[in-house]
């Protein structure tokens, strides 16, 4: 039997434990209608210059392809959530604007995000959760 070394056991937990918090996240999220890559496609826009990115920026941001970012994208236009806004300098990029029912939505949903971030969270102290946020900088 071969044992695991603690790289792969950390790993193995960290994509267990993400697979576990964005399950219970999305749970909140529902309720507004939204998934939790739809949140973080929502709070980059809101953190963004003019509330507005590069499809492919926010693509990287998220973590998923640029054709994944346009397929996420096309149901949240349907839904009022974003819109396609034309480049001035250069037609060929493609960029997406946080609409205000996406400013609502998000500000609606950054509430129960964070009320799942806190219960999610609470069995750690205030030092703990500051060593793994660091820990989890320095990974990233």
């Amino acid at each position: 039997m071969q044992t695991t070394t603690p790289q792969a056991e950390f790993i193995m937990m960290q994509s267990a434990l993400s697979t576990k918090l964005t399950r219970r996240v999305e749970g909140q999220l529902s309720f507004h209608g939204i998934s939790f890559t739809e949140f973080m496609i929502l709070r980059f826009l809101n953190e963004a210059p003019k509330k507005t990115m590069r499809r492919i920026d926010l693509a990287e941001r998220v973590g998923i392809s640029a054709s994944g970012v346009t397929r996420l994208l096309a149901p949240m236009e349907k839904r009022k959530l974003v819109e396609k806004e034309a480049n001035a300098r250069d037609a060929r990029v493609s960029l997406v604007k946080l609409s205000k029912a996406g400013e609502r939505t998000y500000k609606e949903a950054s509430v129960s995000f964070e009320h799942s971030a806190e219960f999610l969270s609470e069995r750690l102290s205030e030092n703990q959760l500051s060593t793994l946020l660091g820990l989890s900088r320095e990974l990233a």
